[in-house]
């Protein structure tokens, strides 16, 4: 998207100053309309898609880890599709289908700013690529904040219906001991057990592992009979 957007600005920008009756502006606005009808279209498309293997993926991963957990305390459970499981399943890939199309329509709309602004205020070509370049790394960074942060919530919503529909209630917090400035009321809850229905009451409020941004707790299943 970012090198298609650059591509066809640029082709656009030239033309111009090739203008002899045609405002600038108005020629700008309508090539960032076009190239916002093509991407988000295509974003529309690709969200769906991602958004359902990415789902299942973490779905597949979840109860490979939680089956291996069982196995070495000799239980064989089959995994079977629940009404709470596919809730969540469901739940996550709404919620990343939205957050994909958001890349898309917050890239575009910045951009389509900075061009109106370069043609306004008469910067050249060299400008306005580099202010494009800028807002690229921007657009990155937040996909890959998402792509993480959705990540650690979706494995821990179907952590939590996988292990809950087994009859497994509780789980002990484990701190990530990862990251540069990890939460104190994380750490401190390392090792404390927990509800599953409800998560553990922490600065306030009641949260599961891996659901605030940037957290990426989790926590070992309470197997009943064995602790």
């Amino acid at each position: 998207m970012h090198n298609s957007t650059l591509y066809w600005l640029r082709a656009e920008y030239r033309q111009t100053g090739l203008a002899q009756d045609a405002s600038p502006a108005i020629m700008m606005r309508d090539a960032m309309r076009k190239l916002s009808r093509r991407w988000r279209k295509k974003f529309d498309v690709l969200a769906g898609k991602l958004a359902e293997r990415f789902a299942s993926d973490v779905m597949k991963n979840s109860d490979a880890s939680l089956s291996t957990a069982l196995q070495q305390a000799g239980f064989t459970v089959p995994f079977k599709m629940t009404a709470e499981m596919n809730n969540a399943l469901q739940a996550t890939i709404t919620e990343n289908v939205n957050l994909i199309r958001s890349i898309s329509q917050q890239y575009l709309t910045q951009v389509e700013t900075l061009v109106m602004q370069s043609v306004s205020r008469g910067r050249d070509l060299g400008t306005l690529t580099k202010e494009l370049q800028q807002r690229y790394g921007v657009t990155r960074r937040r996909a890959a904040f998402i792509a993480l942060d959705q990540n650690n919530k979706a494995t821990s919503a179907m952590q939590s219906a996988r292990q809950r529909a087994l009859g497994i209630r509780r789980g002990r917090w484990r701190h990530s001991h990862a990251g540069k400035e990890p939460r104190p009321s994380h750490v401190k809850a390392d090792g404390k057990e927990f509800d599953l229905d409800k998560g553990m009451f922490i600065d306030g409020e009641w949260i599961m592992p891996g659901e605030k941004i940037r957290c990426r707790c989790g926590w070992e299943a309470i197997l009943p009979g064995l602790e």
